[in-house]
């Protein structure tokens, strides 16, 4: 079978793309239904299938650093539609991009039940350019063809025929597709297109503005879908030369290397030739809110679990826990009730390790203390098999000394979930030096059927993610010494991008969870390295965070939202009089501009030590677990956009008032 194949029999043509795995719009592709257009002439109809599990799911991204290649995707499209043999596209899988540009090109479309349809060229910082913009108003109506291009949203075919955008729904696409009545119907690009309200523009514009959080391709998105008001020989070009100009845009750059990075670290070197373990049935030690979500994630993905608690009354309460997130994902359209009733009946909580001894997989969420974390192994290792896989969840405390004496040592691993562990994407992989390859390769494994971005990490404090969270935040402390304010801070930080600021994210999880880090790393401290207070002074006086409705920021009558309080500012600028600081005014550019190198040096060290594989893991730990804005690419990425001369120079200022405190990377020395 070639890449894209052309059959006529009885007046009827089958055209069929074999482009594995997704049947992506590649060069060869375009050149092969261009090619087709011309053979099917004469036929009454010509079929558009493809191979595999899927139709046509997009454009090949590969290509996109490159010049555009004849034949360009808009002609080809364009062919389609102007083909006197009428295309009837047999829908199935995912329909997107390019491949939805086509099917809206087609004359007819059925599609199988379920088959998903989308835009999602947002998501990586482009808009469609083969005038999905200027036919999805025309076929969807405005309020789906917004949804798509500008959110990146997927319509059902279900939710496609109700608006008249699929023709036909059956299993069996090829018999519907070849039965479809013909009749003469006006071409997509042709159709009227309803008026807009001015207000209504600017809300949805508005809406898509708080929603972006700086990204500019849901905006640009909505300006080529308003282009479909003029004619489509008008819109479309306009539609196409953005897209291009937008290919080499530092936001869409940055959003391919998130796209390919995911797909990279989930395949690190150590686990190549690995083989991974099977495994069915799941102990989680610690039914807490950490513990809950770790087995509700494994519930979900179909796993038998079990947690063991200290006593009945902590596993009745770990159950309730564990039922109420399964039945907010049924609430929710999550799941549906048989799968909710599946959980539940795979999930039991009871005392005791003896109910682990036929566990494949245990995972400590225990408190976060050595002792405590090395006695729940040593109870697992005494009931489980000895081949059974051994995870510890800790944030920061170092394995080697968790797994102390645990026989096969190559079956121990860290598991590092993120809170809400059953909706955050990120499972930081730590390896001992006893960990084998198979070890790990089970636990990206367990990822990927956690739908989850596993990377690999080796042990230091913090790992990847709170090691250099750490860093962040001491650059911020800094910052507040010297002269800026937390609400500064903040407003500049999520004007980055970043979904909140360092400030309202310490209030969030609780000022105590970083005083007793500090506390353990009192005794490792470079004596040359600054120490601000101010946290610790805000702790003394039990200003913890949102929990006690005070923290950086007040909170008033269990209202969530910060208020800067006076008290705070006193206590900050009473800090720098204290220790003869002058203060000086930041801006919100060398805000960003300093964060961001403390986060990029520290991420470059971790690189150069050999914790992280590469700068893309590093990236994926900020993107999935702390809120680092996609559309920048991670803080490496960024700042290799921004340049090693401009880091070098945030460096410079960020030592200059802080000598001896930060080490350099070896690239920005």
């Amino acid at each position: 079978m070639g890449i894209v194949d052309v059959e006529v029999q009885n007046g009827l043509a089958w055209v069929t793309v074999n482009n594995p795995p997704v049947n992506a719009t590649s060069t060869a592709v375009r050149q092969g239904l261009l090619d087709a257009v011309a053979k099917v002439q004469g036929a009454e109809r010509a079929i558009l299938q493809c191979a595999g599990q899927t139709f046509i799911a997009g454009g090949d991204m590969s290509e996109f650093d490159a010049p555009p290649q004849e034949p360009h995707l808009p002609d080809v499209v364009n062919a389609i539609e102007s083909s006197e043999t009428p295309f009837i596209a047999a829908l199935h899988g995912t329909v997107l991009g390019g491949g939805l540009e086509i099917a809206m090109a087609c004359a007819y479309r059925v599609a199988a039940p379920g088959t998903k349809l989308g835009l999602p060229e947002v998501s990586v910082g482009l808009i469609p350019g083969a005038g999905g913009t200027q036919r999805a108003p025309r076929l969807f109506g405005w309020d789906a063809a917004i949804d798509m291009a500008c959110s990146g949203k997927l319509l059902t075919a279900e939710t496609a025929q109700k608006l008249g955008a699929v023709d036909v729904i059956d299993a069996d696409i090829t018999t519907a597709a070849q039965t479809i009545p013909l009749t003469s119907s006006m071409r997509v690009s042709d159709r009227p297109v309803e008026a807009l309200d001015s207000e209504w523009i600017a809300e949805k514009r508005t809406t898509l503005r708080h929603r972006a959080r700086g990204q500019a391709a849901p905006l640009h998105n909505l300006d080529a879908l308003l282009w479909a008001c003029e004619p489509f020989a008008k819109g479309q070009p306009k539609e196409r030369d953005l897209h291009l100009s937008l290919r080499a845009s530092d936001e869409s750059r940055a959003l391919r290397h998130a796209f390919f990075a995911e797909r990279a670290v989930a395949q690190p070197a150590e686990i190549a030739g690995a083989t991974p373990k099977d495994i069915a049935r799941i102990a989680v030690v610690g039914g807490g809110l950490m513990g809950a979500g770790i087995a509700a994630a494994c519930l979900g993905a179909g796993f038998d679990v079990t947690i063991i608690e200290r006593d009945q009354e902590a596993a009745k309460a770990a159950e309730g826990r564990v039922h109420g997130i399964v039945a907010g994902a049924l609430k929710r359209g999550k799941v549906d009730q048989a799968k909710h009733d599946a959980q539940i009946t795979a999930f039991t909580a009871g005392v005791g390790y003896d109910i682990a001894k036929d566990a494949d997989l245990a995972i400590e969420a225990v408190f976060e203390d050595v002792n405590v974390k090395k006695e729940a192994f040593q109870n697992l290792a005494a009931v489980m098999r000895e081949d059974a896989i051994l995870a510890t969840n800790t944030s920061y405390l170092d394995p080697r000394d968790i797994f102390e004496g645990i026989a096969n040592p190559a079956r121990c691993v860290g598991l590092h979930f993120f809170s809400p562990a059953h909706i955050m994407k990120l499972l930081e992989v730590v390896k001992l030096p006893e960990t084998a390859p198979d070890t790990l390769a089970t636990a990206f494994a367990l990822a990927k059927r956690l739908r989850k971005v596993a990377v690999l990490s080796g042990i230091c404090d913090g790992f990847i993610g709170n090691r250099m969270l750490a860093a962040y935040r001491r650059a911020a402390e800094y910052m507040l010494a010297d002269g800026a304010l937390p609400k500064q801070i903040d407003d500049a930080m999520r004007a980055f991008g970043m979904a909140m600021g360092p400030f309202e994210a310490q209030d969030m999880s609780g000022l105590q969870i970083a005083l007793a880090n500090r506390r353990r790393q009192d005794a490792t401290r470079a004596p040359s390295e600054r120490y601000v207070t101010i946290s610790d002074q805000l702790c003394a006086a039990d200003r913890i965070g949102q929990r006690a409705g005070k923290g950086w920021y007040l909170y008033e009558d269990g209202d969530r939202t910060p208020k800067v309080d006076p008290a705070v500012t006193d206590l900050i600028t009473a800090y720098s009089r204290d220790n003869a600081i002058t203060r000086e005014a930041y801006t919100p550019g060398q805000i960003q501009t300093q964060l961001l190198a403390a986060l990029a040096n520290e991420g470059a060290r971790i690189v150069d030590e050999g914790i992280a594989e590469n700068d893309a893991a590093v990236d994926m730990v900020k993107l999935h677990g702390y809120g680092f804005p996609r559309w920048r690419g991670g803080p490496m990425f960024a700042a290799q956009i921004a340049g090693d001369d401009a880091i070098r120079d945030a460096l410079d200022a960020l030592e200059a008032k802080s000598p001896g405190s930060w080490i350099r990377a070896t690239r920005y020395q």
